[in-house]
């Protein structure tokens, strides 16, 4: 296993309970997450459910309302009218810990240790020249050292046009949901451990950076929480987003494959980036419990596995574009296409409610 962020110790855990011995190998000097909150959608709180990982339960029934607005504090459209599932919303180093909690003598993690070279044969893969092993998951992130080695001429990460600020405050907002202006957009989640969770994207160019300062500046005059929730953030994450251009690599190559960021790195837009590398890994286990030979059983967890990242992938750029426009009269275009499909979805789930 290369990398140990959210989907490679998933997806140790879920080889260990296979009956899999597990080296997890991370170039960082210890095992963590940095960041702020994430999302944990139904389809991954099942795989960690089914993994032991605990307190996910218990963070779904806490999350929050949610929903569309304008700067001035106008709903557009409000998810609680429309009988969707919310998604749980966490710590990323909270859900981290919870899942490295479920690994057990099978699991070896080695620290501090850089992947140059990767190479295979029929019989197993040679990390370094000196580790071998039957099988090498690729969870080495958005700019893999192992998906470029496999596949030299893909063009790797694109730049989306937008960067994004993450920041925690230490106060209890009442609701949730995104705020969409010209060219930026404001997001405000709960946490179960009662801090919010606050993101924001803007158009800027490729390394440009920016700090609370700039957050501030540019969203400090939007409708409540948002300036108080400013006000109590100590700091803010700055990180320019890409994602991996379509079509996207095959996740196998022999006995390697390809899982998260490494297969697949999307936007940030759906909150559903480490929710499908978790279900890589539970799909991945899967297939090699069911089909003993190792090269198949990876065919079988890419046929799976990368028609619905694509699909992710494309909608999540796609609602990036949408959230970012700039040009008036496409905002409110958009933004009344938004209005009109809220009414519809409100009255079909009145309509279902009645039934």
């Amino acid at each position: 296993m290369v990398g140990a962020g959210i989907g490679g110790v998933t997806a140790a855990v879920a080889l260990q309970r296979c009956g899999w011995e597990v080296t997890v190998l991370e170039r960082a000097a210890a095992l963590g997450e940095v960041g702020a909150g994430i999302s944990v959608w139904p389809g991954a709180a099942a795989v960690l459910n089914d993994l032991g990982a605990k307190g996910i339960d218990q963070a779904a029934a806490l999350s929050g309302p949610t929903g569309l607005r304008k700067p001035s504090g106008r709903w557009v459209v409000a998810a609680t009218h429309l009988g969707i599932d919310l998604p749980v919303m966490i710590h990323r180093a909270q859900l981290h810990d919870l899942i490295t909690a479920e690994f057990g003598p099978a699991v070896t993690v080695r620290t501090g240790y850089t992947v140059e070279t990767v190479t295979q044969d029929d019989s197993g893969v040679l990390v370094n020249g000196s580790l071998r092993a039957d099988l090498l998951v690729a969870a080495d992130g958005l700019r893999s050292v192992i998906r470029t080695a496999l596949y030299p001429q893909y063009a790797g990460p694109q730049y989306s046009g937008y960067t994004a600020y993450r920041g925690l405050a230490d106060v209890k907002a009442n609701d949730g949901g995104e705020t969409w202006g010209p060219a930026q957009r404001f997001g405000i989640a709960q946490l179960i451990d009662g801090r919010t969770y606050w993101y924001a994207t803007a158009n800027q160019p490729a390394g440009q950076g920016g700090d609370l300062a700039a957050v501030i500046r540019r969203y400090g005059n939007w409708h409540d929480p948002i300036p108080q929730l400013l006000a109590s953030t100590d700091t803010a994450l700055q990180n320019d987003i890409y994602d991996l251009p379509l079509p996207l690599v095959p996740f196998a190559a022999g006995r390697i494959a390809l899982l998260g960021d490494a297969a697949h790195a999307m936007t940030p837009n759906m909150g559903r980036g480490a929710c499908t590398a978790i279900e890589d890994a539970g799909a991945l286990a899967k297939h090699l419990t069911a089909t003993p030979d190792l090269v198949t059983a990876l065919t079988q967890y890419d046929a799976e596995r990368r028609p619905a990242a694509t699909q992710l992938v494309k909608r999540s750029r796609q609602i990036g574009r949408m959230g970012q426009l700039e040009n008036p009269v496409a905002i409110g275009a958009r933004d009344t296409l938004m209005w009109v499909g809220g009414g519809v979805a409100r009255g079909a789930a009145a309509l279902r409610r009645k039934r």
